[in-house]
């Protein structure tokens, strides 16, 4: 007998849970074996984002609780603070502000209405056409020439990241593929449980197996990645039993998702760079920054929203 949406979520929420509980036991007893220290640091990257699992699950159960909307709200504000992390390591002047309460106080709300109630036609657009081109006579309109292009892209790019693509992953919780009706929630836990445990994996491994750190990222190694990225696509093969794909659609899916969220954190990593830090705004999202938090999902939920959108909602 299928189980209900509501069955459905709770068993997945415990196996989570019990899993997040036995990856803080597991980081306890590497931090107690190991002694290098550049794998100290991959543990301790690994702590953090166990903690942060911890969060994450139980704002996600009290969006799908109160529905769709709660969803949006949540995201809503994780693209608010994560703006904000992004314009507090940017140039930015006087000239600018107009435009920037433009992009807090009116691109976010409208973006994420829109997102609630599924105006797919317009949301798809709103940010990278039209957006794309009111801010830039936004920002001329004060007649600030001085490093005009760098400041426009900079805002542009902030929002594209920080919202745009980000909106896409309460998106995921208005899809309805045929069979698939009202499990859109599920769809969306589905896309960010392959997000967080490709992200865990990767670290996991880089502690246990890795030897050669990451240029654009030294908390992970290339064997790490590999490994974690592995062990995510197979979980997302065995998981697809709460999808509308079958197991070998699943498998694409994940591979496709997996590597959308590497590319994510590796242009991050890069914009992070080019600004002169290493990490995002600390204090926030327990110990890390929440554009670093979802830097995953920045390139792969529209990746895997418009795949599903294409091969499986007529």
């Amino acid at each position: 007998m299928e189980l209900t949406l509501q069955q459905t979520f709770l068993a997945i929420f415990g196996g989570l849970a019990l899993a997040a509980a036995a990856a803080s036991f597991v980081v306890h007893r590497l931090m107690m074996r190991t002694s290098d220290p550049i794998k100290l640091t991959w543990i301790g990257q690994l702590n953090s984002r166990v903690q942060a699992s911890w969060l994450i699950l139980l704002l996600f159960a009290i969006g799908f609780a109160l529905g769709e909307v709660a969803l949006s709200v949540i995201f809503a504000l994780a693209s608010f603070f994560a703006l904000r992390e992004f314009v507090a390591l940017t140039p930015i002047k006087p000239a600018d502000h107009v435009a920037l309460v433009i992009a807090f106080y009116v691109v976010i709300p409208v973006q994420y209405v829109l997102v609630a109630s599924g105006w797919y036609q317009l949301y798809a657009v709103f940010i990278p056409v039209y957006l794309f081109l009111i801010l830039p006579a936004v920002m001329a309109w004060r007649l600030d020439t001085e490093l005009y292009l760098q400041r426009v892209a900079k805002v542009q790019w902030g929002l594209m990241l920080s919202v745009y693509c980000v909106s896409h992953a309460p998106a995921i919780a208005t899809l309805e593929p045929p069979g698939y009706e009202g499990r859109g929630p599920l769809l969306l836990l589905y896309f960010l449980l392959l997000v967080q445990m490709s992200e865990n994996f990767a670290v996991l491994a880089s502690a246990s197996f890795g030897r050669t750190p990451l240029l654009s990222n030294p908390n992970k190694s290339r064997e790490g990645v590999l490994i974690g990225g592995a062990a995510a696509c197979v979980l997302g093969t065995l998981l697809w039993w709460m999808t509308p794909f079958t197991w070998w659609q699943a498998a694409m899916m994940s591979l496709a998702t997996v590597v959308a969220a590497f590319m994510g954190g590796l242009v991050l990593a890069s914009v992070k760079r080019s600004l002169g830090e290493r990490q995002w705004d600390q204090g926030v999202a327990l110990s890390r920054g929440v554009l670093e938090r979802l830097e995953g999902v920045t390139f792969s939920a529209p990746v895997f929203f418009h795949a599903t959108v294409y091969f499986f909602v007529p």
